[in-house]
């Protein structure tokens, strides 16, 4: 009767059942690819495995943890990191925003200004700190040959912690603007020109148009791209790598989790400062939903 009952439900579904059918692919994907990696992440947390030892794993709690609050390094990689996200994630919103504005104007041919929005978004990261490194490059790079034909001073931009900082930011601010540009876009697609148009008729500036139309009706558009924005932000590792290298001063967090488990094959401790940007990224996450169910309460 059971095997009967489950086949009838099978030849003709309700809509429950026809629910979970159609979403147990998408489910047992997400296991696969999220559940199962993230668990392993954590279990691998609380172990000692060192490929180098040649030793089973130990199981040594909360040690890697204890370990990483003590390990300057971490530390030093934790506000390289910080610095990066509060720098380039307003950084690519205003400019975001600007190019976004620039794009929405009524051009009788959009295409090559889209297009141009396109092509940073889809330049690999690494090729971008490649470009930039040449960019910033000390001797022939064009930052210096500006500097020389405007009658300033050259820099020698990668044997300064700050400068270096400033020319990644300045890198990363420049690929992730268009992906900003690009969500913020769509947004503005989605506002009605009759209130642009009604607010005309009352008189209302440009400027009053842009804080109190556009600003918090793109509001939702925003909030998505500073998710995605700060969650690429807080694990970036091609821009910072390939415009300075494996050095210890502006070594980012990703950057010292990879160094962790390549270099020196130290399994559990890299696993432990990965389940740190894990709970970092999630957290972040967390702060963005909460404003955005407050901004809709």
């Amino acid at each position: 009767m059971q095997a009967r009952s489950w086949k009838n439900r099978l030849a003709d579904p309700s809509e429950r059942t026809l629910a979970w059918l159609l979403l147990a692919p998408a489910v047992l994907l997400l296991l696969l690819v999220v559940a199962y990696p993230v668990g392993r992440l954590i279990v691998d947390s609380f172990y000692d495995i060192r490929i180098t030892r040649g030793t089973a794993p130990r199981f040594i709690g909360f040690d890697n943890y204890i370990y990483a609050f003590g390990d300057v390094l971490f530390w030093h990689a934790l506000k390289n990191t910080m610095i990066i996200t509060i720098v380039t994630v307003p950084g690519a919103l205003v400019v975001g925003l600007g190019l976004a504005m620039l794009a929405n104007l009524p051009f009788k041919r959009k295409w090559p200004v889209r297009l141009a929005l396109l092509m940073p978004w889809a330049l690999p990261l690494a090729f971008v700190g490649m470009i930039f490194a040449w960019f910033f490059h000390s001797e022939y790079g064009v930052a210096n040959d500006l500097l020389r034909r405007v009658g300033l001073e050259q820099q020698i931009w990668f044997n300064s912690t700050a400068l270096t900082m400033m020319a990644i930011c300045i890198a990363t601010i420049w690929k992730t603007s268009s992906f900003m540009a690009l969500i913020l876009l769509a947004g503005l697609q989605t506002i009605p020109a009759s209130l642009y148009q009604a607010a005309e008729v009352d008189g209302a500036t440009r400027w009053n148009q842009f804080t109190e139309i556009t600003l918090p009706l793109l509001l939702p558009s925003m909030l998505v791209a500073l998710i995605f924005r700060t969650l690429t932000a807080i694990q970036s590792f091609d821009i910072p790598y390939n415009m300075s290298g494996p050095g210890e001063e502006t070594k980012t967090l990703a950057m010292y989790i990879q160094g962790s488990a390549v270099d020196y094959l130290d399994i559990g401790y890299s696993s432990a400062l990965a389940v740190f940007m894990f709970l970092l990224s999630m957290a972040t996450t967390f702060v963005y939903l909460k404003f955005v169910r407050a901004d809709k309460e």
